[in-house]
């Protein structure tokens, strides 16, 4: 729904969202002469660069996230640049989606740019697409923007969010987070919905149509704190999406839903594009850990799941 122009064809349109306590963080060090050292942490993957020249004229990456954004600020001075992130691979959570944040934002520090919170989104969001190759939403960069709960309007004059007035302890005792310890592929998921969408297939456009209107209603139903609703329609948008194209779902995805359902489990869905990543679990309240327990087993990894209350932060050491 997030990605661009599909929205601007479903006025209205709007996604929901909390940001969950995983973090991403970036840190940049300034080196003396011109080198360019880039290290992931949790990957354990690094590359150097004799230079900025030698970064910008390099068209093939290891760590292509950091490479790319440094070719975009173009620092002037040798620095060494270190990403970690608490997001299993291609989780579907965004993990990637806050490491551009957490990286746009250290790199506009230490190149003195001033951008607001949403010019950073539209930079993440943009590079971020010149890596996976197609078309990637907006939505996921809010989370590590602002934190807390989230409606992201998708509008003809613009994208806007608003903060949602939910509790955020009502949101940890109702929800379970679980890895299927695959990763997905949301470039290709997403890929073939839009191409699907804009070739004007009906079933798909229809879909939109629906998932629109779950969206506008989940919003009202948050807002009344109704959970049996948002159960409701939680189960609906999923019967829905996982129609949209082959391979949303999984074997294992659908059996961690099912069992989940036998413990407690009101209603689930894949997180992101789907094919594997986390899936995520609205559940009876005080049914989180008999869930959690049944997910974990059937192959399931059960991750901690708290709200996180405040977005992306800097901090400059002297």
């Amino acid at each position: 729904m997030d990605l661009w122009p599909l929205y601007l064809f479903h006025p209205g349109a709007l996604t929901l969202n909390f940001a969950v306590n995983i973090q991403t963080t970036c840190r940049v060090t300034p080196l003396k002469g011109k080198q360019i050292h880039v290290r992931s942490l949790d990957t354990k993957l690094e590359e150097s660069f004799p230079g900025f020249d030698e970064l910008r004229a390099t068209r093939r990456f290891r760590l292509p996230l950091a490479a790319r954004l440094l070719q975009f600020f173009a620092p002037k001075e040798g620095l060494l640049i270190e990403t970690d992130s608490e997001s299993p691979a291609g989780a579907g959570i965004s993990g990637s989606s806050a490491l551009m944040i957490a990286a746009t934002s250290a790199l506009a520090r230490f190149t003195d740019r001033n951008l607001t919170l949403e010019q950073m989104r539209v930079i993440a969001q943009n590079i971020e697409a010149q890596i996976i190759g197609v078309p990637t939403g907006c939505q996921d960069y809010y989370p590590a923007l602002y934190g807390g709960v989230s409606a992201i309007h998708l509008d003809a004059d613009g994208i806007h969010r608003e903060a949602v007035p939910v509790s955020t302890e009502e949101i940890e005792s109702r929800f379970v987070l679980a890895y299927t310890g695959a990763p997905r592929k949301s470039g290709i998921n997403n890929w073939e919905v839009f191409k699907a969408h804009i070739n004007g297939d009906r079933r798909v456009f229809r879909n939109f149509e629906r998932i629109c209107e779950i969206a506008r209603s989940m919003h009202q139903a948050l807002g009344r704190g109704d959970w049996d609703d948002v159960a409701r329609l939680l189960r609906e948008e999923w019967k829905l999406r996982r129609t949209n194209a082959p391979g949303i779902t999984t074997p294992l995805i659908d059996k961690l839903i099912a069992v989940a359902g036998r413990h407690g489990g009101k209603a689930a869905k894949a997180c992101g594009a789907g094919g594997g990543g986390c899936v995520i679990f609205l559940v009876e309240k005080g049914a989180a850990s008999r869930v959690a327990t049944a997910i974990g087993e059937q192959g399931g990894r059960v991750l901690p799941l708290q709200v996180a209350r405040d977005g992306v932060r800097l901090r400059v050491e002297m």
